[in-house]
């Protein structure tokens, strides 16, 4: 069972660090969205969280995050401005399901997802709502050559044609990238990285002004380097439980 008060110190130091990061940066935090990774974590924590003033979320595990947004969708307490993030991997054939909660969807990584995630039909036929997706294009910015597919991102000599792939749906509206610093290489050096292909994508959609980077450990990092987007799970939630 979480804390309240260990809970409420943990959230209000990590604002107070985002806040001196901003500063240090020459940036208000206000242009910044703290996403609270929930990953593991019972539903029960995610209402304490809202009781806190927290209104953005992230999962990614795609079962866990839409039995959490149907049960806090079905209580009348609910604030009506509460954000869900999908910050996982995430399968072609689960994008309308996912689409049908998440406010934002950070890993489209492939044409195909892209696709599926543009599609306004339903598996009977019948056309959905037009309201359009925001999702950040995920870039994989490990030079290995071991290194591990599945945690997704396409390579940077493909982000070009995927972007222009996503700015011609109609149904989906592009953000920006989306990143996570490899194991084994700087947070500075992969975010300045991230950065310069961000620039790219803006020569492409100028209005693709958002970049979703910096986790835990290193998002006074991705603060500096301009990061908009932060996904923070531990230093606010506290050790995860055991995975299912």
């Amino acid at each position: 069972m979480t804390d309240p008060t260990a809970l409420a110190e943990r959230l209000a130091e990590v604002q107070e660090r985002i806040a001196q990061s901003a500063v240090r940066s020459g940036r208000s935090a206000d242009e910044l969205t703290l996403i609270v990774i929930t990953k593991f974590h019972p539903v029960e924590l995610v209402r304490d969280l809202i009781d806190l003033g927290v209104r953005d979320f992230g999962e990614n595990r795609h079962q866990e995050a839409r039995q959490k947004a149907a049960e806090l969708a079905a209580d009348p307490t609910t604030p009506d401005d509460l954000r869900w993030h999908f910050v996982g991997q995430l399968q072609t054939k689960k994008a309308r399901q996912v689409r049908e909660y998440a406010s934002v969807i950070h890993s489209v990584d492939r044409p195909e997802l892209a696709d599926a995630l543009g599609r306004r039909t339903s598996d009977r036929g019948s056309v959905e709502d037009d309201t359009r997706t925001d999702v950040f294009l995920q870039i994989d910015l490990d030079e290995r050559s071991s290194a591990d597919p599945s945690r997704g991102g396409v390579a940077p000599a493909d982000l070009a044609a995927l972007t222009e792939r996503i700015v011609a749906s109609e149904s989906l509206r592009l953000l920006g990238p989306m990143a996570v610093a490899p194991l084994g290489m700087e947070p500075i050096r992969a975010f300045m990285r991230l950065r310069e292909l961000a620039e790219q994508i803006r020569a492409v959609s100028p209005s693709s002004r958002f970049i979703s980077a910096g986790m835990s450990g290193d998002f006074e990092t991705a603060i500096e380097v301009g990061a908009t987007h932060l996904r923070v799970g531990t230093a606010i939630t506290g050790s995860r439980p055991a995975l299912p």
